[in-house]
């Protein structure tokens, strides 16, 4: 009963500690976030998490992409 108090109805981050910005395509490899949509996290809106979470499956793609290695010399 007492946790109750400390929590709230929030959108938690997506953040999963592997911060790292894609050179290219300026998003985090680990959560696909914007540095500007993560260092303003903490004073967004409920709705506008509810916006950028909602949004984020849509970005993972943007980051799939292979960028050469073997496999990209087998198809020459």
């Amino acid at each position: 009963m007492k946790d109750d108090i400390w929590k709230r109805d929030e959108v938690q981050s997506p953040c999963v500690k592997l911060c790292v910005v894609h050179p290219e395509e300026r998003l985090c490899v680990g959560c696909y976030r914007t540095i500007e949509e993560i260092s303003a996290w903490s004073r967004l809106t409920h709705e506008d998490r509810a916006a950028i979470m909602a949004d984020l499956p849509a970005r993972a793609p943007r980051l799939a992409k292979r960028r050469g290695g073997r496999t990209g010399r087998l198809d020459r």
